[in-house]
């Protein structure tokens, strides 16, 4: 960034940068925001810490948002890292070939979602290369990508040697703007306010600029520009150009007439371009149509030369001032001038002239279809052959790499009115994609009902069809999703392959969404059949991860599991279908879990982030749930809630696309609710419990997903002294629907031992029928056998299958079931009159309990056995973790604290730790919270001085 002007009254803002970017050299980050009106001084200021900061061994990264670039996403990170398809770095080459790929993946999503987590990864590699101060200026011109990215960014600077720097203008305030400053705000990020500058600074400005001090007339004209720095330097440079200052002693104002705003500001940037060419000029004004930065390549394509004949202009413009190198790229100096071009055209002119760009663009090879269609937008047109002609052979690659600008094009086509019904088919599929990836699910089945109207080619209704259903089930209208998957069907053109795809849509939202069991595993073999007649390989995938849910329903696991393997061993290494290889592993972990195999569901797990690691999907919030049950079980609850508080919270974030909608939004509530319940977080408790159970269950599928949510309702209300209430909400265990999933085996132990303290004998009776009859109808015992153990010593009194519960959990891995199983068993043995073996039993129950952090689990247990003169004593005491200092870091947060001493990224922890970067960054937070620190440094210092030691080569 070039100053534009001296740096004159700005020490206060120049002193609080400096002071951040000392403490950048000693390895603290931070987040600063500088706002001011345009040419305020912002870009001189953040030159002048720029230069100071690279003086001082700091890397800087720049880039400015440029309001014609928008709404074209991450353009301003790509500048600010300078990614090109043509750089020589392989991982900044692989985000922009990624940024260029077409939008093929249609069946299961984008992706383009990898990139904003590629470029965070990118980052956080040159902080590790060095301390860094990244400097993005006008972002309220920016993309929402990339303010979502700059949002995410400022969230994880202060663990980074990252100075972010974020410069804006008051005006105007998006969506993503607000959003950004907000997350600031929480964050505590200090604001510089760039005001008006005082008297003496406008003083010192126009005696720098003039030659000598102002007259009070040049300083009375001077007055009129607001304290605003770029006007007065305008001003006062055209004034001297002009002659209408002559300098003295003083420098005076010669011509009164010269003291009106609108002479005075609006031919301070008119003038500029005054004294170069009319050749320039008319460079200039096509460029400006381009935007702020432009290629050579481009402005000779729209003015119909070559580079050759625009050199002389091009240099002239340079050395006036009005443009700039910027590296590959052609930029005007300031936005006010490419603005004062623009604007000086004829708004009818400067339409045609757009359109014609639009087609000049087209015209070079390996143009990005983005600028043409960006032009396209700007010159308002629609209806016009050429445009129709360009759309339609362009919609699918332009939906993926600008879907905002694609979506608003298509949209302006489609409503003028598009005769051939071949085009409008095609068009109306495009905007129906792309509005079902941005939520807009009615407008997509208005406008996939429009392309199924229209359409001629029996090969592409599968689609639209598919389209429309998804459109219809994701917008809530299950009845018509339903209905038209049915009557796509029936359409004897469909072609085969799409023929199996939709039956396997159908069987999935026959067992979710209406309870028809057997009905949706006949329809998925007829899925699977006619996929395999067909030859795809993704509809053959699809139909086995149906039959997969039609049996883990019947509690044939065995058999769910050899669906599941061989929907992956169908897959393959397919990268094309990350979403549906990564499902089919999360079902996998489930049947795992169901077979008591605890070790390789903990492998599968490894592997889904394996998966998602090469398919760039690092940021997997079902990923996150599905770990996050897992490690609830296996008693790592802390990682439980690392693995939950790292879940972005948007409900869309948190669904498999167009695979199952909804579960695990009431998983995360749950499990969280859970969790605090038992370690007697009551008000974090309370805040999960309420946001769940604000949401109404309405189909099987939602069900399968409450049930962590109303067994800690149930536990909530057993703290609070109502176990009636508590056995209420657990009630619904007892109602399992014949084709519901939820395995109420593992609840029904609680629902018998709270039925057996309030003497309701019958559910307490039909708690243990219920979990007999889960395990009945195992293929071979394993997870409800268990339970079925467990219920029944307990409501027999008898120890024997309680011991036998106990030891299965012991030797599967599952503390925290073995430790349930325990506290029973010493409950029986006590009423036995075994108080030595219950004594023993109890206080094992406590050391786990206590090991997950459960303390009203140990006080439930101690409460329950003092009865009988049994205490836990000093075994079963509940071990004392620190809350501050190295000993309070749990045993993940100190394997995470020991690689960050050994200089890996976060990108390199989450591989390595098999978890999601939001995880690994949920933990760094915790560590430095609890060490009472602020940087990456900081924990180094302290791993070494607790004994760490790095290992050559060791990341």
């Amino acid at each position: 960034m070039t100053p534009l002007f001296p740096l004159v009254g700005r020490e206060r803002e120049l002193a609080a940068l400096r002071e951040a970017t000392e403490q950048l050299r000693d390895g603290t980050g931070a987040v600063i925001l500088v706002e001011g009106e345009p040419g305020i001084g912002k870009s001189s200021l953040l030159a002048a810490v720029t230069t100071a900061a690279r003086d001082e061994g700091v890397a800087v990264l720049q880039g400015i948002a440029d309001q014609a670039a928008y709404p074209l996403q991450l353009r301003l990170l790509y500048d600010c890292l300078r990614i090109t398809p043509h750089t020589g770095d392989p991982r900044r080459a692989e985000i922009a070939r990624l940024s260029r790929t077409e939008w093929t993946d249609v069946l299961l999503g984008n992706v383009h979602a990898a990139v904003p987590d590629m470029l965070l990864t990118l980052i956080e590699e040159e902080c590790a290369k060095a301390p860094t101060m990244i400097v993005l200026d006008d972002v309220q011109w920016a993309d929402e990508m990339s303010l979502d990215v700059c949002r995410r960014l400022a969230s994880t600077a202060a663990q980074l040697p990252l100075l972010l720097v974020l410069a804006c203008r008051p005006i105007p305030r998006s969506w993503g703007m607000r959003q950004l400053l907000a997350g600031l705000r929480g964050l505590g990020a200090p604001t510089i306010m760039m005001g008006p500058l005082g008297p003496e600074a406008v003083h010192d400005l126009l005696s720098d600029v003039a030659g000598a001090p102002p007259s009070p007339a040049l300083t009375d004209l001077a007055g009129q520009a607001g304290g605003n720095p770029l006007y007065l330097r305008e001003l006062v440079e055209s004034l001297i150009r002009e002659g209408a200052v002559e300098v003295g002693e003083r420098a005076e104002l010669r011509e009164k007439s010269l003291s009106t705003v609108r002479r005075s500001l609006a031919a301070a940037l008119d003038s500029r371009l005054s004294f170069v060419g009319a050749p320039t000029l008319d460079m200039l004004r096509m460029a400006a149509l381009l935007g702020r930065e432009f290629s050579v390549t481009e402005v000779a394509a729209v003015l119909g030369k070559s580079a050759l004949d625009l050199a002389e202009s091009l240099q002239e413009a340079v050395a006036a001032g009005i443009l700039v190198d910027a590296d590959q790229q052609i930029a005007f100096r300031h936005p006010l001038i490419r603005q004062a071009l623009y604007d000086g055209m004829p708004s009818a002119l400067r339409l045609a002239l757009h359109h014609d760009a639009a087609r000049a663009l087209n015209g070079i090879g390996g143009i990005e279809p983005q600028r043409v269609a960006q032009q396209l937008l700007e010159s308002g047109r629609a209806g016009d052959h050429w445009t129709r002609r360009w759309l339609v052979d362009t919609a699918s690659l332009l939906a993926g790499r600008a879907p905002y600008i694609a979506a608003e094009l298509l949209h302006r086509e489609l409503e003028h009115g598009v005769a051939d019904k071949g085009d409008r088919a095609v068009l109306s599929v495009a905007l129906a994609q792309i509005l079902i990836s941005t939520g807009q699910h009615e407008r997509a089945a208005l406008w996939a009902r429009q392309a199924l109207v229209v359409s001629g080619d029996p090969a592409d209704r599968g689609l639209m069809y598919w389209l429309l259903a998804r459109a219809l089930f994701s917008g809530g209208d299950n009845r018509a999703g339903l209905a038209t998957l049915e009557e796509a069907l029936e359409q004897t053109e469909v072609p085969e392959a799409w023929r199996a795809r939709l039956l396997g849509s159908l069987a999935m939202y026959q067992r979710a969404e209406t309870g028809e069991l057997e009905t949706a595993e006949a329809t998925a073999r007829r899925a699977l059949e006619t996929g395999r007649g067909a030859g795809d390989t993704v509809a053959v995938a699809y139909a086995l991860t149906n039959l997969w849910s039609t049996h883990s329903v019947q509690r044939r696991h065995l058999s769910a599991l050899g669906c599941v393997d061989e929907a992956l061993q169908t897959l393959e290494n397919d990268e094309s279908q990350a979403d549906l290889r990564a499902y089919a592993l999360h079902s996998r972990i489930f049947t795992l879990q169901n077979l008591s195999r605890w070790s390789d569901a903990e492998d599968a797990l490894r592997q889904v982030r394996r998966l998602l690691f090469e398919a760039d999907r690092t940021e997997d919030s079902v990923s996150s749930v599905t770990a996050a049950v897992l490690m609830y079980w296996r008693g790592r609850w802390d990682d439980t809630l690392a693995e939950l508080d790292s879940i972005d919270h948007s409900i869309s974030a948190m669904t498999y696309r167009g695979l199952r909608e909804r579960g695990p939004v009431w998983l995360w509530h749950g499990v969280s609710a859970l969790v605090a319940v038992r370690r007697d977080d009551r008000a974090t408790a309370a805040v999960h419990l309420g946001a769940g159970l604000s949401r109404t269950p309405v189909t099987v599928a939602d069900r399968e997903n409450t049930d962590f949510l109303f067994v800690a309702q149930a536990l909530a209300a057993e703290q609070d002294g109502e176990p009636h209430r508590a056995l209420e909400h657990l009630g619904g265990l007892l109602d399992r629907q014949p084709s519901e999933m939820t395995l109420t085996h593992q609840w029904l132990p609680v629902l018998l031992r709270i039925a057996l303290a309030v003497n309701d004998t019958c559910a307490a009776r039909a708690a243990l029928e219920a979990c007999r009859s889960e395990a009945a109808a195992e293929q071979v015992p394993a997870r409800a056998r268990a339970a079925a153990d467990w219920c029944a010593g307990l409501h027999e009194g008898d120890a024997v299958p309680l011991r036998s519960a106990v030891e299965h959990y012991r030797t599967v891995g599952v503390p925290v079931e073995q430790a349930g199983a325990l506290e029973d068993l010493a409950v029986v043995l006590a009423g036995q009159g075994e108080a030595a073996e219950a004594k023993s039993a109890v206080s094992e129950a406590v050391e786990l309990y206590g090991r997950f952090g459960a303390i009203w689990d140990i006080r439930r247990a101690e409460a329950r056995l003092r009865p009988y003169g049994i205490r836990c004593g000093v075994r079963g005491s509940r071990p004392k973790r620190p809350k501050h200092g190295w000993e309070a870091l749990t045993p993940a947060e100190l394997k995470v604290a020991h690689l960050v001493a050994a200089g890996a990224s976060t990108s390199d922890i989450a591989q390595g730790m098999y978890l999601t970067r939001r995880t690994v960054q949920t933990h760094i937070s915790r560590i430095l919270a609890k060490l009472g620190m602020r940087s990456r440094v900081e924990i180094a210092r302290e791993a070494f001085h607790h004994g760490f030691r790095a290992v050559p080569g060791e990341r």
